[in-house]
Parts: structure tokens; sequence; C-alpha cells
């Protein structure tokens, strides 16, 4: 058994941050990572040519806009977004989302903009 093996509580893990569009690593297995982050607003139109994408809202309710629908997300539902496909979340009120991307998703994608984060945070 691996003794740094520890229980993950989403709600403390959120009160460390309050930032939006800023994803934090809180675990990683397989060569994927869970991610948390919190929402407001509008993220830019992109897409992962090489990652799937599992979106989790954890709380409130996220817009995730395609380029031919949007599909709702409410608290405890998940979204899986194919790699290759084009989507933009929209938050108009916070929202704690959880991510499970692989390790090396960078959060925009193909779009490079203000809300890029090249390097993330363990919390």
């Amino acid at each position: 058994m691996n003794q740094d093996m520890e229980k993950v509580n989403l709600n403390q893990k959120f009160g460390l941050f309050s930032e939006h569009w800023s994803p934090k690593i809180a675990g990683e297995l397989n060569g994927q990572q869970v991610k948390l982050t919190k929402l407001q607003g509008e993220f830019v139109w992109h897409k992962h040519d090489e990652e799937d994408e599992l979106f989790f809202v954890v709380k409130g309710s996220l817009k995730m806009e395609l380029r031919d629908k949007t599909i709702l997300i409410e608290e405890n539902e998940f979204l899986i977004v194919p790699k290759g496909i084009e989507h933009r979340p929209v938050a108009k009120e916070e929202v704690w989302l959880m991510l499970f991307e692989p390790a090396s998703t960078l959060n925009t994608g193909d779009a490079e903009s203000n809300l890029t984060k090249n390097h993330l945070d363990w919390i």
C-alpha cells in the first residue's frame, strides 16, 4: 500500500484559491490529471487535437457551447468533449469544475490567449 495515499476533500481544495480560469492540479493517475478550477464568464473558443476532456460540475451550472449546439451541465453532471471538437465553456455565475484530461493538455488548446496557462500549480 502506498503510504503517501491521501483522500481529497473538494470543498477544502476549492477553498485554497479564488481566481477564475486558472486550473490547479489536485491529483494524477495513469498520465491523466485531475484539475480543479473556478469559472465565471466566457472562455475562448478552442479545441484539443489529441486529447479528450471530461468536465465535471461540482457547483453551479455550466454552458458548453459547441458550434452547432449548447449543452447545459448542472451540478453532479459531466460532459466529455472528444478531441478535435471546438468548444467554449460559459459560466454566468461562478462554477466549480473538476477536469480529467491528459497531463499534456493545455487549457486553451489550439488558441493562444491571455487565459493560457503554461504552468499549473499543485494544490
